[in-house]
């Protein structure tokens, strides 16, 4: 993705995600589980089952390593895969530190710039 100005670098990753969908008034409107294809610190990008609409804020349960790590975000974009998936992109909200350390930890060891195929 050239000329792409990210914030934080992305590193690939397959790890399992449970998360659940609030709306405005913070009301659960759906949940279920997908898996990471990057994260950074400042987001996730999921593959998901279902297209995730983008005025949600979400609650995600992420496992790194042997780490459950929950996390506050909200959906940038839903937008469907050539296998019938959606690439989910979720921007964190109110990460706390030691959060942002493991996630630091975790990028550094698994790896720099990724790019998810198109």
């Amino acid at each position: 993705m050239e000329g792409e100005k990210r914030q934080y670098p992305r590193t690939g990753s397959h790890n399992l995600v449970s998360y659940v969908c609030h709306d405005d008034k913070n009301r659960v409107v759906c949940e279920g589980m997908g898996r990471t294809l990057n994260v950074s610190e400042g987001g996730i990008l999921l593959e998901t089952r279902d297209a995730v609409d983008t005025s949600y804020s979400v609650s995600m349960t992420v496992a790194l390593e042997d780490e459950l790590m929950d996390i506050q975000g909200r959906v940038i974009f839903s937008k469907k895969r050539p296998n019938g998936n959606y690439e989910t992109g979720i921007q964190f909200l109110g990460i706390e530190e030691k959060k942002i350390r493991f996630l630091r930890q975790f990028i550094t060891i698994y790896g720099g710039e990724f790019h998810s195929p198109e």
